[in-house]
């Protein structure tokens, strides 16, 4: 089944060549779920090739996470044959070098997690396979996958619609059993890995991509978001005209000891006039928790200036997680709450402004919440900027040039993230 996959992904790639120009970048669809106890976001990618048609498969995003791993099943005769089994890949051999890489120095770690041995094999061949530790981004739970030879493919675009030219991935993901997705949304069975990692899938991008994709997580459960594998142009409707990378300001990505994960330098909070000083404190991106986590001292701080620039409109009982709260009816757009920005001030001057379409979460029909959560006195990072100060804002991941593009709210300029024509799909 992967080497028919790969070859009908190249057939395909080189049908649609005759007619259309190569793609310089791809590009799938990104949805909302909220059938989880907080949001989630999944990505959809063609998985496997079974009488003339792609099947889809749904993966959580994950921007931290070292490997993509996924409900499939290892079968060695996958690697040589056209085997009917859908969801087989073929497996790694605990004596190749991959499952001696992923296993010191890309896995995951969790207390919870149990040692790794050589000792399984599968029906068919002597070969041992190659299990690893993963951990369920959920509920925290580890278990073991079998590592694999894996394909993907994903849908070329012009930057204004998708059409149907092809690009396959081939990374080492890795099989876990179905019980390993049960707390996961409808209808996602994966998890897939987008951070720094060797493992990851923009490691696997290659010219003209330049390691480099944009984010784009939609704010609606009824429209798709998107994310882009390539170095543009993305245009947005309705204004097919302009590009979103002039749209963007840029600020260097950093490093953090033992992390494959995206981290910014922000030097303070503004809200109005009052500042609060996070230049001693790390600051990580991530899509798998709901809402911005600020360490215990920077939260404190925050919500009082918050509370306090706010007092002119009439404040609501907490509704838990959140501490402040606004009276706030549906119906009445987020955009249109009047509360401040908050302004993260970057090292290098950048400004990635929070409007209240980021920064006030619709709670009941009556009252909306500062979105943001107390991560605790000890937090490991001053700052986690979660998944819903993310909505509707445009991030560009340059890895060859270390860099992040951001928009801010995309709806100041009329547009979202879920307004790229997906009718080519």
């Amino acid at each position: 089944m992967l080497f028919h996959l790969r070859l009908i992904i190249i057939l395909l790639a080189f049908i649609s060549h005759e007619h259309e120009a190569i793609a310089s970048t791809y590009v799938a669809p990104i949805t909302k779920h909220t059938d989880t106890p907080t949001p989630l976001y999944s990505i959809q990618i063609m998985s496997a090739w079974v009488n003339a048609h792609f099947l889809h498969k749904n993966f959580l995003i994950d921007i931290d996470a070292p490997f993509t791993w996924y409900d499939c099943i290892v079968d060695w005769n996958s690697l040589y044959t056209n085997n009917i089994c859908p969801s087989c890949t073929g497996p790694v051999s605990c004596q190749e070098y991959q499952c001696t890489i992923v296993r010191t120095s890309y896995s995951y770690e969790s207390p919870s997690c149990l040692p790794v041995t050589n000792s399984s094999t599968l029906p068919g061949w002597g070969d041992c396979t190659c299990p690893v530790n993963v951990v369920n981004p959920i509920n925290g739970t580890c278990g073991q996958a079998l590592l694999n030879y894996d394909t993907f493919a994903f849908n070329g675009t012009d930057g204004r619609n998708s059409f149907q030219d092809f690009f396959g991935v081939y990374p080492n993901a890795a099989c876990a059993p179905s019980s390993m997705f049960e707390s996961f949304p409808a209808n996602v069975s994966g998890v897939m890995a987008f951070s720094t990692s060797q493992y990851a899938i923009p490691a696997y991008l290659f010219q003209p991509f330049n390691t480099t994709l944009a984010l784009c997580l939609p704010s609606s459960l009824s429209a798709n978001g998107v994310m882009f594998f390539g170095i543009g142009p993305y245009y947005f409707r309705p204004n097919s005209d302009v590009d979103l990378r002039s749209l963007l300001s840029y600020t260097p990505l950093l490093k953090y000891p033992d992390s494959f994960g995206y981290f910014i330098g922000v030097k303070s909070i503004l809200v109005k006039r009052r500042s609060i000083d996070v230049s001693n404190s790390t600051t990580k991106l991530s899509t798998i928790e709901a809402y911005t986590i600020l360490r215990s001292d920077i939260y404190k701080q925050l919500v009082h200036i918050f509370s306090v620039a706010t007092m002119g409109i009439l404040h609501a009982r907490p509704v838990a997680p959140f501490d402040l709260c606004l009276t706030h009816r549906i119906g009445h757009s987020r955009v249109s709450l009047q509360v401040p920005n908050i302004v993260l001030r970057l090292e290098d001057g950048k400004k990635w402004r929070i409007s209240s379409s980021n920064s006030m979460k619709q709670v009941t029909k009556d009252v909306a919440c500062l979105a943001f959560v107390d991560g605790g006195a000890t937090s490991e990072h001053g700052i986690v900027i979660g998944a819903f100060q993310m909505e509707d804002n445009f991030l560009l991941f340059d890895l060859d040039n270390s860099s992040l593009g951001f928009s801010s709210s995309l709806l100041r300029n009329k547009t979202s993230c879920s307004n790229f024509n997906f009718t080519g799909y």
